[in-house]
């Protein structure tokens, strides 16, 4: 009998033993994520009473991958559309406490000691509180649903965003010597130039590959496909340079803008539980009893850091959003605890070497009892908030009330200024980013192809490269050039005085200048030209490029389809009915808005057409659509028939449509109080010389019309009754099969 692996024997004691410890767990109701870290202390060589792992580095292997699928589910999660939608506040919340507790956690470790490394490395797993955990103590407590509660998720969100950066930059810092401000800033810089690039390139293909096969698309397949790219993008990422961990993330944020991204977290939950329990059981294999013996005062003093630290930070921190300091301190007691990055990080330190053993199992310690005592300061803060309010003066609190850098946008000429010069700026970065990314693709592996084919002749190869690398950039140099040149805010400014269309114009000069660089680049690069006769052709060609009209249509065309994609999501919303309409704003201005009306399965109005109902001349509403199960009928017609469990989308006044919805709940058939009569009877019947249809046909016999019966079939002498067509005549002496209520047969055998 052939041995099985020790992969399979460990895979095997790993799922058991986790299976068992959970269900304790959510007996206990208790954090699955603290059940597969005991789990894994139960089934590492600590506990010598039970079988334990072989093979770690395989173990190891499959929480790596376990990383990657948590990470890529983040990203699913996530939007960035939803960051923008946020506003300053969680912003502003978010930084403060991230910021705040990353200094707490350098200071703890330098009164310990402990290495310039390790502290880096505890400062980021203290900044960041659990998602994971506070989102199930919400749901425990019955708190989702309270206002602070939304404030929160918004600010773990954005956290879990910045944790990702983090990790990038802590990977770059532990691979340098020393972590100088040059260091950091071209991280930062780096990471922010591949983000831009990896979610435009895959907001324009992504979503446009998955439309072409939405046809050939099942759950298998889209599993296979999403998972896929998942790695694809974590096999890229780490190819230049950031861990397979940001890859997955941003895959997870590309594919959370397309209209499948619901079906992809579906079918992918799964495997990210398979994977993410495997990491949190390896993350309890490496905790040490003696460890934690040994530092036993530096684990009190993180738990009471994170305690006190966000408690205080926490609330100041959404104090300077603009919270009131009651649903601050809600806001910051709630997040006093770290979790799944803070693991994700210990486990960056370890792989990269560069922090100390017993910082893992420290952190994990700490994890586990701040977590334990989440709900106890979620429950605290309102008392916490009372006893402030006892203590300090009125006018201490009526400040705190107040402190605030979330101020309200003033809609004035400056106002403009900054959102047009902002948009224009996103703009130059976006497209600069594309251009750069086409120019190094082009260089560095079609420029080499080509010479090779042109060994005699370079030039020819240099002149080929230079015009299609050209071509390609140009849609993205005009839109640099040209794009808000005629939007509301630059035509705004442009009449509101002269002075202005100097600096308009200005503005328009340096773009021009900045695309001009970049032909000026590849002109060099490739024929190393006098400066003057390159400064003439860069000029000439971003002059040609912007009169050009084929490519102005390119560019606008490429543009329209990646906000399409982009839109995608929404539009799928709006169309299926999970989101308003967008035209429905103007719509509150002019006293009428739209509401919707479900039709109840025992509605009058089902299997009538909108012209017999005539809901507009009866109450004044126009019918814009009807929702029917996955379709829309946008529109619809008079000869459009009403189903029950249709959901009609109409357009009137608060008076007409209150009128509409009465009659919608009123006209039903109602409850039928003399069902006992509904019983339906089969009986025989003999057509005789006194039978009122003898010598007629089944149609005009009035068995169905008259008598509400239905004839079954006609007994002929054989096994089965013979079925009877509606031209068949009725003989006497004829036997049918009559089927109907109690009293119709009872009407028809008379």
């Amino acid at each position: 009998m052939a041995e099985i692996p020790y992969l399979v024997k460990d895979l095997a004691l790993i799922l058991v033993v986790a299976g068992i410890v959970t269900l304790i767990f959510k007996k206990l109701k208790q954090p699955l994520v603290l059940g597969y870290i005991v789990a894994g202390f139960l089934v590492s060589s600590q506990v010598p009473f039970l079988a334990s792992v072989v093979d770690k580095a395989d173990v190891k292997t499959w929480a790596d991958i376990g990383v990657i699928f948590l990470l890529f589910s983040l990203g699913l999660d996530f939007s960035f559309k939803k960051i923008l939608k946020m506003g300053i506040a969680p912003v502003i919340a978010a930084c403060t406490i991230i910021f705040c507790m990353m200094m707490a956690g350098m200071i703890v470790g330098n009164l310990f000691g402990w290495g310039q490394m390790d502290c880096i490395f505890l400062a980021g797993m203290l900044a960041m509180s659990s998602t994971t955990i506070i989102y199930k103590a919400f749901d425990d407590m019955g708190l989702r649903q309270q206002n602070f509660a939304g404030m929160v998720m918004s600010v773990l969100i954005l956290e879990d965003v910045l944790a990702i950066v983090m990790m990038v930059m802590l990977s770059a810092v532990a691979s340098g010597s020393s972590p100088d401000g040059g260091q950091m800033l071209g991280s930062v810089l780096r990471i922010g130039f591949f983000l831009i690039l990896w979610f435009v390139v895959g907001i324009f293909l992504i979503p446009l590959m998955l439309r072409k096969m939405r046809k050939l698309i099942n759950e298998e397949t889209l599993l296979i496909v999403s998972l896929g790219l998942c790695c694809l993008m974590a096999v890229l990422s780490t190819q230049v340079g950031f861990s397979s961990a940001f890859g997955a993330f941003v895959m997870g944020s590309i594919l959370a803008e397309t209209v499948e991204s619901e079906k992809i977290i579906r079918v992918v939950e799964p495997v990210k539980n398979l994977f993410g329990a495997i990491f949190f059981v390896s993350v309890g294999m490496l905790v040490e009893p003696a460890v934690l013996v040994d530092y036993a005062f530096p684990i009190i003093a993180l738990i009471l850091t994170i305690l006190v630290g966000q408690a205080v930070f926490g609330s100041f921190g959404y104090l300077l959003s603009g919270q009131s300091l009651k649903t601050a301190m809600k806001c910051g007691f709630s997040m006093a605890q770290i979790g799944e990055f803070a693991f994700i990080i210990a486990s960056l330190g370890l792989s990269l070497g560069v922090i100390s053993d017993f910082l893992y199992p420290v952190v994990v310690a700490v994890s586990v009892i701040t977590t334990f005592l989440t709900p106890y300061m979620i429950r605290l803060a309102e008392p916490a908030h009372s006893f402030l309010e006892r203590r300090l003066p009125g006018n201490v609190i009526l400040m705190l009330n107040k402190i605030t850098l979330n101020r309200a946008s003033d809609p004035s000429a400056d106002n403009k200024w900054k959102s047009l010069i902002m948009q224009m700026a996103v703009n130059v970065v976006i497209y600069s980013i594309l251009s750069i990314a086409a120019m190094f693709l082009m260089l560095s592996f079609c420029l080499p192809f080509l010479q090779t084919q042109f060994i005699e002749h370079q030039w020819v190869a240099n002149l080929i490269c230079g015009v299609i690398t050209l071509l390609i950039i140009s849609p993205f140099l005009r839109a640099m050039v040209m794009k808000k040149n005629h939007s509301e805010e630059f035509k705004a400014l442009w009449t509101a005085n002269r002075i202005n269309h100097l600096w308009l114009i200005f503005t328009i000069i340096v773009r021009v200048v900045i695309a001009g660089g970049f032909v000026f680049y590849v002109c060099n690069y490739l024929f190393h030209f006098a400066d003057a006769l390159l400064i003439t052709i860069a000029v000439g060609a971003v002059a040609l490029i912007v009169a050009s009209r084929s490519i102005k249509s390119s560019s606008i065309r490429l543009e329209r389809l990646f906000l399409n994609n982009l839109r995608s999501r929404d539009i799928e919303a709006l169309v299926s009915g999970k989101k308003r309409p967008l035209y429905e704003g103007h719509l509150l201005d002019r006293d009428i808005h739209i509401a919707e009306f479900d039709i109840p399965q025992d509605s009058l109005w089902a299997g009538q057409t909108l012209s017999q109902l005539q809901l507009g001349s009866k109450f004044g509403i126009h019918v814009s659509s009807i929702l029917r199960a996955s379709r829309r009928i946008n529109i619809p017609a008079g000869n459009s028939i009403i189903f029950p469990g249709d959901r009609i989308r109409a357009i009137g006044s608060d008076d007409q449509l209150s009128k509409m919805g009465a009659a919608i709940e009123k006209e039903v058939f109602g409850e039928d109080l003399e069902f006992e009569k509904r019983e339906m009877r089969l009986c025989q019947m003999v057509i005789t010389s006194k039978t009122p249809f003898v010598d007629k046909t089944l149609k005009d016999s009035g068995i169905r019309d008259r008598y509400n019966c239905m004839v079954v079939g006609l007994e002929e002498g054989k096994e089965n009754l013979s079925n009877v067509s509606p031209n068949y005549r009725f003989k006497e002496g004829d036997i049918i099969w009559i089927v109907g209520e109690e009293e119709a047969v009872t009407s028809i055998m008379k």
